[in-house]
């Protein structure tokens, strides 16, 4: 029955977030500023974030309706380097439909990224001095480490000695310390105490490390009725993923070998590309490491949440969102 509670009040936190991201719809000049804006926040996607926003204000106290703003800044935020990195990563396709500079172009996609990143910002002007401070100095921090993670990102394409904890420090960076901030926000906005603040940022953190660990995992074996993206798609982009580290780590000889080559082959059709290396990743134990590292930090959050000073539901109801966001299968 609680799990049940849950998933409906989570579904009550998006419903509440979609009909306030309704009226934030800019309508002003110049139309091809706002426009393209206006396209992507209403493409859709989970809305973890700005979800979680809302979520940690209530566990902290506060009426959700008060965090509004602060998660729609972080909802924003999140949707703006969407819109960079599709460009860096020439990408055509965004949730199924155009990237924003295919359908408008490239120009248009840096001029309203920027536009982005700086209504991110306004939003915070909602809330009284002392909140827009420490909202503000958590929200540059935060923009500043997605900035690093991507740089990370970009520099480990053309290197081939990548280590674990390099790519650990990458996604937590790139993906994780905004799912902390979204959380820690929440907190900032109910006047939550310094400690559980931190806490719940870590909590949060380690539940993003998790995350990205479970998709990488997907990725290559995820259903693809379900998995939102081709799967396989990080291995025939070649990428160095958590799976393709630990095979590095853990294979044999042979079996490293084997994987550079077809990791770089051009000649094998892209199905026999993905059955192959997805051998590998299972017979040198790389796909079991790789399901033990989502269980290892999904479990340094749960660890995190019985510090916090909340009542046991609370704590719980943090708990099973936890599990929920590791049992997915999209």
């Amino acid at each position: 029955m609680h799990y049940f509670c849950d998933m409906q009040n989570i579904e009550q936190y998006q419903k509440s977030f979609l009909n306030y991201l309704e009226d934030f719809a800019i309508d002003k000049q110049p139309n091809n500023l706002y426009a393209p804006i206006n396209y992507i926040l209403k493409l859709g996607g989970k809305r973890l974030r700005p979800v979680l926003t809302l979520m940690t204000a209530e566990v902290f106290g506060e009426e959700a309706k008060n965090a509004m703003n602060a998660a729609l800044s972080v909802e924003v935020f999140h949707n703006f380097s969407l819109v960079h990195d599709d460009i860096m990563d020439e990408a055509p396709l965004r949730r199924g439909k155009k990237t924003v500079h295919e359908k408008w172009n490239l120009n248009t996609g840096i001029l309203s990224g920027d536009a982005m990143l700086i209504l991110a910002y306004q939003l915070f002007e909602n809330y009284e001095p002392e909140t827009f401070l420490a909202l503000a100095k958590l929200f540059s921090k935060t923009a500043l480490e997605v900035c690093e993670g991507q740089q990370y990102d970009i520099d480990f394409e053309t290197r081939n000695d990548v280590t674990i904890p390099e790519y650990l420090k990458m996604i937590e960076y790139k993906t994780a310390v905004l799912v902390g901030a979204a959380m820690k926000m929440g907190a900032i906005v109910a006047k939550a105490s310094a400690e559980d603040q931190n806490a719940i940022y870590d909590f949060g953190s380690y539940l993003g490390v998790a995350f990205q660990l479970q998709d990488d995992y997907l990725d290559a074996f995820g259903n693809p009725e379900t998995f939102g993206k081709q799967v396989g798609g990080d291995i025939l982009e070649n990428k160095k993923t958590y799976l393709y580290l630990k095979t590095i780590e853990l294979g044999s000889g042979i079996e490293k070998t084997s994987l550079v080559e077809k990791m770089s082959s051009k000649s094998i059709s892209d199905n026999d590309k993905v059955e192959s290396v997805k051998a590998l990743f299972n017979n040198s134990g790389a796909s079991e490491a790789t399901q033990n590292a989502v269980k290892k930090y999904t479990n340094k959050a749960f660890k995190v949440l019985e510090t916090l000073n909340i009542s046991e539901d609370k704590k719980q109801l943090l708990r099973l969102f936890g599990e929920q966001l590791m049992n997915r299968r999209v």
